[in-house]
């Protein structure tokens, strides 16, 4: 297995996090939890630091010094994101708080606009709960309908199903790039392709994707792409709502007040341009700034890189996991991203979670809120290792001799 990515070891690599080099329990620490959260360089750290002492002001609004250096720090981030996805224009990049919120965002805004009683969502059974409650929730209030793509045992959407879905009533299709519990790299170029030849726009939920490898929204031709910083090295609390120009600016704000006007009376109110009608309040100016640096931190390692290291890490771990007495595994299809969900016999994942972390191994258990996931398995949840670029073949190690130990105790 290959221990270097883009010339760089991972030993040098594991150096720009430092985190990583503590102690849990008197064990070293085995951080397996990156589809939550990833851990953070110093450089993404250093340059968050350096605005806050050094250039710290609102933007856009001041004609200060300082507050003009902060808007050239934000609006060069959008740039930095608008060239990492590859979308046509900043105007197509709005900062969000993360994927929810941006989610939250265009089912908010698209269906206020765009969907009355009985129309048609399209969504699939592996989705994340936040594609799915804010969809609830205007089913509620609007009385829409929501369908579900089905899946095959191995965890693969069924496309056949899929297709027999439409009717003259679908909106829209919302489906997740990557399952966060099943590593599924879903079709998303035929599932819009699809949806396109019947009218239909597509959003994408990029949340488990964009860490791991290269995304380009004009040649995917989604309509909506959504991401969170902290799952790709950067702060929390800052994300991205990538939407087609012609897209934003049919639909309405989702929030009001300061930015997102041009001018206000209390006879009317005229919006913005984008992106910036859908920005309203001081953003995390110094967030998206980290979010550019950490942006720039995966390019210099290489997105195909990346990927390509990753890979090996997981396909490792799968072929090692399958010489453990009682191993489940949940989602084996081919190509499947930095995920692997298990669960040995009847021990309880709560029970294997909580054990691996007395011996210093960070892993997610629970249903990863994908609980409608969880009942077309039949389970209740999983443990959950997922990896990043920095993990070690070393790390799989101890996860494999971990769950033995583990095992073995019950």
């Amino acid at each position: 297995m290959d221990r270097m990515i883009n010339g760089r070891t991972i030993d040098d690599i594991r150096n720009d996090f430092p985190i990583l080099a503590r102690k849990v329990y008197d064990k070293p620490l085995v951080y397996l939890d990156n589809g939550a959260t990833t851990q953070k360089p110093l450089c993404v750290l250093d340059a968050m630091r350096e605005e806050y002492l050094n250039v710290n002001a609102n933007v856009h609004r001041g004609v200060h010094y300082l507050s003009q250096k902060a808007t050239d720090l934000h609006e060069a981030a959008r740039e930095r994101v608008r060239s990492f996805i590859n979308a046509r224009s900043t105007n197509e990049i709005v900062f969000t708080r993360g994927t929810t919120e941006s989610i939250n965002l265009v089912v908010a805004s698209f269906s206020e606009e765009m969907m009355k009683e009985g129309d048609e969502v399209i969504v699939s059974v592996m989705e994340h709960h936040s594609n799915i409650v804010p969809w609830q929730l205007q089913a509620t209030k609007r009385g829409i309908a929501i369908k579900v793509i089905p899946m095959t045992d191995e965890g693969a959407l069924d496309m056949e199903e899929y297709e027999k879905l439409f009717s003259p009533k679908t909106r829209i299709v919302s489906v997740a790039h990557v399952s966060n519990v099943l590593g599924t790299v879903n079709p998303v170029d035929e599932i819009i392709r699809i949806a396109h030849a019947h009218g239909v726009p597509v959003m994408v939920d990029g949340a488990q994707s964009t860490p791991h490898f290269k995304i380009d929204v004009q040649r995917m031709d989604c309509d909506f792409f959504v991401f969170s910083g902290h799952k790709m090295y950067g702060p929390t609390g800052v994300g991205v709502l990538y939407g087609k120009e012609d897209w934003l600016d049919r639909l309405p704000p989702y929030q009001g007040g300061g930015e997102m006007i041009e001018s206000v009376t209390f006879e009317k109110t005229v919006f913005a341009q984008l992106p910036f009608k859908f920005e309203a309040g001081t953003p995390d100016y110094v967030a998206t700034h980290g979010l550019a640096t950490a942006i720039g931190y995966m390019e210099s390692l290489g997105l195909d890189n990346i990927a390509r290291y990753e890979k090996q890490l997981t396909d490792y771990c799968m072929e090692q996991m399958k010489g453990i007495e009682g191993m489940r595994l949940f989602g084996v299809t081919a190509g499947k991203d930095a995920v692997v969900s298990f669960l040995v016999g009847d021990i309880h994942h709560l029970d294997m979670g909580t054990l691996l972390d007395r011996l210093g191994i960070a892993v997610r258990t629970g249903h990863h809120c994908a609980e409608p996931l969880m009942h077309r398995l039949g389970i209740q949840g999983t443990v959950r290792a997922s990896f990043a670029l920095y993990n070690t073949k070393e790390e799989v190690d101890a996860l494999v001799a971990g769950i033995s130990r583990v095992s073995k105790m019950f």
